[in-house]
């Protein structure tokens, strides 16, 4: 495949670049997964769309190469599994997405993490998983195994899709996102037996990602996540908006009004902060906040969905 023809198109800046096909896309992005770019022009490409933006068509071209490459899991009987991204890992306050784990587990509800860290200067989400007892499997079998024994599975997404792992590794060297953390929170590993929530960091991704949800038979939980992590924010709910088989429905609305600190909620990311409030959490002795608990039951309905 000649990558220089993409690359003009692509590659001219915000206002004069020129989107992809669907199927343009689809080969494009899958000779990126399958590591067939060289890497000057590997480089070119994701800074490309980077300044240019992913259009919807080009979206579902890269969805379609990724979903191509990305192992099916089997899932109990039951619940769908909630899929949970973890990508960010904490920076100014404890990382709440395990308790949302875990609080979903309670209720039944299977629940699949699936991710990577390489923010040096954040607490990385598999350092405090770790520290509650919750360890990624050394394989796709062990993956199942978790689920199906605890309904509580952990996976690196270096095991899961080796080559969205590499385009991901790149954000170091390039000092930029691209178009692979976009698509790397919308990863099913359980087509049709699960519920994807996918959080958004920019106001701009939450529209662009309504568009797509609305355009595949899925269900999934669209939020603007709290640093980067997909849980609500504690302090100020989020809106929550669910997708189930291509139709959209409010969930939850914005919250009104500022971000009130909460009484005993510890103002530090570190691990044994973070556990030690979780634990206090699931332990009754501090107050889960609401926006958490509404989170739940949001994802709970979607899971208990035929």
């Amino acid at each position: 495949m000649k990558f220089a023809p993409f690359i003009k198109e692509i590659g001219r800046g915000a206002k004069g670049a020129a989107p992809l096909g669907v199927d343009q896309a689809e080969a494009l992005f899958g000779a990126m997964l399958d590591g067939e770019v060289p890497d000057l022009e590997l480089g070119a490409i994701v800074l490309s769309m980077r300044i240019k933006g992913e259009t919807s068509a080009e979206l579902r071209g890269f969805m379609a190469a990724l979903q191509a490459r990305t192992p099916q899991l089997a899932v109990p009987a039951g619940p769908r599994c909630v899929v949970l991204p973890t990508y960010n890992g904490a920076r100014r306050q404890p990382n709440l997405m395990p308790l949302v784990a875990l609080l979903l587990v309670k209720e039944g509800v299977p629940v699949l993490i699936q991710g990577r860290h390489d923010f040096d200067a954040r607490v990385s989400p598999f350092a405090l998983l770790a520290a509650l007892e919750i360890h990624p499997a050394a394989d796709l079998a062990g993956v199942e195994g978790q689920l199906r024994e605890g309904g509580l599975a952990c996976v690196k997404l270096d095991l899961l899709v080796p080559g969205l792992a590499r385009l991901l590794a790149l954000r170091p060297r390039l000092g930029l996102r691209n178009s692979g953390h976009t698509v790397a929170k919308l990863i099913d590993p359980c087509l049709g037996r699960s519920v994807r929530v996918v959080a958004v960091t920019h106001p701009e991704y939450l529209e662009r990602m309504h568009i797509h949800l609305c355009s595949d038979s899925s269900s999934a939980l669209l939020l603007r996540g709290t640093e980067g992590e997909a849980y609500a924010n504690p302090r100020r709910c989020p809106r929550l908006e669910g997708f189930h088989h291509g139709e959209a429905m409010v969930l939850a609305e914005a919250a009104e009004g500022g971000a009130p600190p909460i009484p005993g909620f510890p103002d530090s990311p570190s691990v044994e902060d973070n556990v030690a409030c979780i634990r206090r959490m699931l332990g009754g002795e501090l107050p889960i906040p609401e926006p958490i608990l509404i989170q739940v039951r949001a994802l709970k309905h979607l899971a208990c969905q035929p």
